[in-house]
């Protein structure tokens, strides 16, 4: 048992010398430098090319208004009513409900955010509105988690896909 706790005890202070020289040495310092920085696949946020609405209750970034046009040109559609809300359900308790909408759908006492130029409407019922208030929608192309993202500054926990928070 000894022995064996010794030779144990060997290695790993060899393995531990071995791995400091490497780390430590001027070669593996200069061979580290030499490769290149990691680089994350998004790119920089694009400029805002759009009027945001007055005390907008979600922000859509550029991202996400660049696919919502996207959808809109696909769906051959005048205008395009984006519908977000929130249910029960999800890992922290509240998810996300995005989804298309019509204009006699929209409800009086609804809150809209309207994009005219680009012929676009959010909108968020009023109880979901107590939750979303502040909610960055942005998009994202990567190809394991992409799609759209929620930034809520509300939110005090959230899964770790993001498409549900807690409050």
């Amino acid at each position: 048992m000894c022995r064996r706790y010794f030779l144990g005890l060997c290695l790993l202070i060899n393995f531990n010398i071995l791995v400091r020289s490497f780390v430590l040495s001027p070669h593996s310092l200069q061979t580290a430098r030499s490769f290149p920085p990691h680089r994350s696949t998004e790119t920089a946020q694009p400029e805002i090319d759009y009027q945001v609405p007055e005390d907008a209750v979600i922000v859509i970034k550029p991202r996400a208004m660049k696919r919502l046009r996207e959808l809109k040109e696909k769906q051959s559609v005048d205008n395009l009513i984006l519908r977000m809300g929130v249910r029960n359900g999800g890992c922290s308790g509240l998810s996300y409900v995005m989804d298309f909408s019509t204009e006699s759908d929209i409800k009086e006492d609804d809150a809209v955010d309207e994009y005219p130029d680009e012929s676009i409407k959010c909108v968020v019922d009023s109880k979901s509105m107590l939750y979303l208030y502040g909610l960055e929608l942005d998009f994202s192309e990567e190809l394991i988690g992409g799609g759209f993202k929620f930034f809520n500054p509300n939110a005090e926990e959230s899964c770790g896909c993001g498409s549900s928070f807690g409050v």
